[in-house]
């Protein structure tokens, strides 16, 4: 191949990627765990039930929640990747509010084999998912978007929960991570969350 061959190849191959569109990074996401510490994270009860191990947060032993501080929800994308051992418990709080307990506010629920029928990607006592989608000591994807009454639940990418709540129950609040029972370990990694705007 001739220099003069080689220039017009890549004037040519520069021309095409020039009239590609752009891949933009997504906008707005706020990384919410650093792989590290648990800064900007707070319990509610039992503070030494939580853990950082290996880049993730670890949830073990008695009833407790974990509350991120640093951002409310009111309209928001809330997403993990999560792992929960055989016959754990766990969930995924959004527009909750903090204090001991169980938590006031929406529960995607995280549990695979649990004695409690409702599974993984289940809105907890309002749109539930009655089969395991994902399996035990598994990872996997949950992704949350809540925009106004309207609440979409993700699995592994794929929408296993869209429902409209009509009586608005929560409107604005923390997340939180569950930690259910000492029978329940729970590993949660890429937590990330991202505002939207108001629902108008």
């Amino acid at each position: 191949m001739t220099l003069r061959t080689t220039l017009r190849a890549v004037g040519l191959l520069l021309g095409i990627c020039l009239l590609l569109p752009a891949q933009k990074p997504e906008q707005g996401w706020i990384r919410m765990f650093d792989g590290k510490t648990l800064n900007g994270w707070k319990a509610s009860e039992n503070e030494a039930n939580w853990t950082v191990e290996d880049g993730c947060i670890v949830g073990r032993g008695n009833r407790s929640h974990l509350f991120y501080m640093l951002h409310e929800c009111e309209n928001c994308e809330f997403k993990a990747t999560v792992k929960i051992n055989k016959g754990g418990n766990s969930g995924m709080y959004f527009r909750a509010a903090f204090g001991p307990g169980w938590p006031k506010g929406y529960e995607a629920q995280v549990n695979n084999s649990h004695t409690d029928w409702r599974r993984t990607g289940g809105l907890y006592g309002i749109s539930d998912v009655k089969e395991p989608l994902l399996g035990d000591d598994t990872w996997g994807t949950q992704h949350i978007i809540a925009d106004g009454s309207h609440i979409i639940i993700k699995v592994n990418d794929k929408v296993v929960v869209d429902y409209v709540d009509e009586k608005n129950r929560f409107q604005k609040g923390h997340l939180a991570l569950q930690q259910h029972d000492p029978g329940s370990v729970v590993h949660y990694k890429d937590l990330m969350m991202r505002p939207l705007p108001a629902k108008k």
